[in-house]
């Protein structure tokens, strides 16, 4: 499984041990939010770079010192999945992760990170926390009657997983016909 972290200005990693490495160094240039800030995964796909993340982003900026990342999870389509069972169309994700980051980082106040994970956005979740470690979590859903993610239950189950969620609903808006 392959794994891409994005900063501001489309840098990327393939290496979690440079993800660790820059984060060690975001802290180092914002030595004020170190005392006790919070680690925040921001969960999102197609409405990554929404206004009401953007603005849930912000929001959350402001009650107290923490660091964002953004987890965009993998897409697979079903066509490609049945033609090459390898296929983990991360062109999409990768896409939405870029665009995001400099919004998002703009909201937050500070760089944040962009990684994109496993198509399955409960694995996604459990890979993030267990690898990078979080405290909270943002989940960024389409509206209620477009949303996989909602009727999977995933804020719930992500709650389960023993980090508070923040859950947002997006507006309706266009969108591609993937999960979100």
């Amino acid at each position: 499984r392959r794994r891409s972290y994005y900063l501001p200005g489309g840098k990327q990693f393939r290496s979690e041990a440079s993800v660790l490495a820059l984060i060690e160094q975001v802290q180092e240039d914002f030595p004020m939010r170190l005392p006790s800030r919070s680690r925040v995964l921001i969960v999102a796909s197609q409405t990554a770079d929404s206004p009401e993340l953007i603005q849930a982003v912000a929001q959350r900026a402001e009650q107290g010192p923490c660091t964002f990342t953004l987890l965009v999870p993998g897409t697979v389509r079903v066509l490609n999945r049945v033609i090459d069972g390898e296929y983990h169309g991360d062109g999409d994700a990768e896409a939405r992760v870029e665009a995001a980051i400099p919004i998002l980082s703009q909201a937050a106040g500070a760089p944040i990170i962009g990684v994109v994970g496993s198509p399955e956005p409960l694995l996604a979740v459990q890979d993030a926390l267990n690898l990078l470690g979080f405290d909270e979590a943002i989940i960024s859903m389409l509206p209620v009657r477009m949303s996989l993610w909602f009727h999977l239950d995933l804020p719930s189950k992500v709650r389960a997983l023993g980090v508070p969620v923040t859950e947002v609903i997006c507006s309706e808006r266009q969108f591609d016909g993937t999960a979100a």
